[in-house]
């Protein structure tokens, strides 16, 4: 057989292998969600958030400067992109076997006892123990390697996607507690004022031990909550400072209440289909790693069947290494082997067994993802239209706190009310103020929330 005719051998094969595949086709994934959400979970909602990427979700300038240092220096993002590094050389590894390997190979053979010693020289080109894929087994696993490769993209995606809700949630959680300690503190002193007031009144006898007390109450309560949240608060700036992977500047935290008010976005609109949560990159990966073994069960299949594989060479060949590249020393081998599995203890159905048993998770786990992610969503839109309605109830309540403490001031200075309506209008005034305050930043996790369980906030960097 001359070159041409060993190429034209391998080149046929090429054409050959993977002509054949025993991979089952897809099963119809049914996860028994409704087609839209419920009704009342989308009242009143305009503008669809799932596409934005997460600097037109996130506008503060001081907020995206955070998400930006937690996407640069986050250790868990950093091991997920290199997941995905991993994943793409090990699918790189197996598409290689696809391909024939085609080597240099020189040798030298030395021979001799009681006849003469005799020396033979070859080099050339070789191809070693290259399987003709016939029924596509080689094929197959590459295709679950690609698709783990995707799985392991979609995975980093969803790393990418937390980190950012996580980010946000932690930066905003952080201000609303250094809110509500800048309230506490402020209750502290407006009570230490009325504690001293007290005090001299009782010392002149215009007040009782009682009322002494009662004020006492307020100001331990106060510095109670005060030393409370600046605990709080030392925690939240230690989250935000691991997410961050380093500490946050202080220049880039939000300065007060009124600039907490800044996700002014609306969740989808009622008419949008529970199909928008395919984008999800967890529900993404689910579906590859189904892909995947759905593709490994083609490759145990073949398993079955012969295999094939051919060794060949082509160089020269000599009695001389000086005479090795002269003409007429042309050598080639092509050795052609075949393999037909008889006997294997039952190792290959058992292999197929575990092929369709992982199969069966990873449907099962596909569908428990979109589930999961069509309970998350709905979940959020119905608490948004609650805390909506809450937070409407919270800012009346606290207006008519405050002017209720106003009028009870001015009616115990005129000696109109007793020191215990006075107490009791300071203490839901106090509480009005943190309820509101907390009511707010459940809006906004909450609708960051909804980003995340949506599939939104991704956007390449």
């Amino acid at each position: 057989m001359k070159l041409p005719s060993l190429v034209v051998s391998i080149a046929a094969a090429l054409a050959l292998g993977g002509c054949a595949t025993l991979v089952p086709d897809r099963t119809d994934v049914a996860p028994a969600i409704p087609a839209q959400w419920p009704a009342e979970a989308t009242q009143g909602q305009a503008t669809e958030v799932a596409m934005l990427g997460w600097r037109a979700f996130f506008t503060d300038p001081r907020l995206q400067q955070v998400i930006d240092q937690a996407l640069d220096n986050n250790r868990d993002l950093r091991v997920a992109v290199l997941n995905v590094e991993r994943a793409r050389g090990q699918y790189r590894i197996q598409r290689a076997d696809r391909v024939p390997a085609v080597n240099v190979q020189g040798q030298m053979q030395r021979q001799g006892g009681d006849v003469p010693v005799t020396e033979q020289f070859s080099a050339g080109l070789g191809i070693t123990d290259f399987e003709l894929d016939l029924f596509g087994r080689v094929r197959n696993l590459s295709e679950a390697a690609l698709q783990d490769y995707f799985s392991v993209a979609a995975n980093r995606r969803n790393a990418h996607l937390s980190l950012v809700a996580e980010t946000a949630t932690a930066w905003l959680t952080l201000g609303a507690d250094r809110e509500s300690l800048r309230i506490a503190e402020a209750t502290l002193g407006s009570h230490e004022d009325s504690l001293r007031l007290a005090q001299a009144r009782f010392e002149r006898g215009g007040s009782s031990a009682l009322e002494l007390a009662q004020t006492r109450t307020l100001v331990e309560t106060a510095r109670t909550d005060a030393a409370r949240l600046r605990g709080q608060v030392a925690q939240d700036r230690n989250a935000l400072a691991l997410l961050l992977g380093g500490p946050v500047d202080d220049a880039l935290l939000p300065a007060s209440n009124a600039e907490l008010e800044l996700l002014a976005l609306a969740p989808p609109p009622s008419g949008l289909t529970s199909d928008v949560l395919l984008q999800r990159p967890d529900i993404m990966a689910a579906e590859h790693t189904l892909l995947s073994a759905n593709a490994n069960i083609g490759a145990a299949r073949a398993a079955f069947f012969p295999s094939i594989r051919l060794t060949g060479t082509f160089g020269s060949s000599s009695t001389e290494l000086s005479g090795l590249f002269d003409s007429g020393t042309r050598a080639w081998s092509f050795l052609p082997s075949i393999s037909l599995p008889i006997f294997q203890g039952g190792k290959l159905r058992a292999n197929l067994a575990v092929a369709n048993a992982d199969r069966d998770i990873a449907l099962a786990q596909y569908e428990k993802a979109i589930q999961v992610g069509f309970r998350e969503t709905a979940d959020a839109l119905a608490l948004g239209s609650s805390l909506d309605a809450q937070s409407d109830s919270q800012q009346a309540l606290l207006e008519a706190a405050e002017q209720a403490q106003t009028l009870s001031q001015a009616r115990y200075d005129a000696g109109l009310d007793s020191f215990v309506t006075l107490l009791d209008a300071r203490r839901t005034a106090y509480s009005a103020q943190q309820s509101r305050l907390q009511t707010g930043l459940a809006q906004q996790t909450n609708r960051i929330t909804l980003y995340k369980v949506m599939g939104g906030g991704w956007q390449a960097r």
